[in-house]
């Protein structure tokens, strides 16, 4: 499997970045190592100064899938989940400002959580309008909703296909909404999608 996210997916997360916003989906991909073990904490890599945390909804892919039209991208998906793209925030501007790929920032062992529940979308009233959050130290640092996605899930899966096939078992990261921060030792970061508890995972 592997794992596909989308960057700059919504305005408020652009603009807290002072990012420019693009005309297309900003896609990178993590490798299946970068996915945080069940029952694992966070190690922050000692490469970073600045981990960040960005909650994202995700999609599992249910079949293989190449160039797939956006009316018939809802049948390449079940489950919906919530998961963390960890971020070292330091090392990515300076790979930005060289003009170099972000995997080292972005791809690193540990650096992606899938929660551990995914919930079927038949029980969900509308994928298109999901609440989602995330808390650190019971504290609300996150909240966002999938309403506000510049490009929704099915435009995503159209437009990820047409540069990759999609295979049963990979995973969408689909964008972080505004409120992402610094994490430290012995944080706990708990995720919510729909009021349901759906991870958490305690940093070191």
């Amino acid at each position: 499997m592997k794992i596909i996210c989308v960057g700059r997916n919504y305005t408020e997360h652009i603009e807290e970045l002072k990012n420019e916003r693009p005309e297309d989906p900003v896609i990178f991909q993590k490798p299946d190592t970068s996915i945080l073990l069940k029952k694992q904490p966070f190690f922050i890599p000692d490469f970073s100064n600045d981990v960040h945390y960005e909650v994202e909804v995700l999609i599992k892919i249910k079949k293989i899938g190449k160039h797939i039209q956006e009316k018939f991208a809802h049948k390449y998906y079940d489950e919906v989940g919530l998961g963390i793209d960890f971020t070292a925030r330091d090392l990515q501007q300076k790979l930005k400002e060289k003009g170099l790929p972000w995997e080292k920032a972005k791809a690193f062992d540990g650096a992606a959580v899938v929660g551990n529940k995914w919930l079927d979308k038949s029980e969900l009233s509308n994928v298109n309008n999901l609440s989602f959050s995330l808390q650190r130290n019971d504290e609300m640092v996150q909240q966002g909703n999938t309403s506000h996605m510049l490009w929704k899930i099915d435009e995503l899966i159209a437009y990820i296909s047409t540069y990759f096939t999609l295979k049963i078992g990979d995973v969408i990261f689909t964008g972080t909404p505004a409120g992402v921060g610094k994490v430290n030792p012995d944080d706990r970061l708990t995720g919510f999608l729909e009021d349901n508890k759906m991870f958490s995972i305690k940093v070191k």
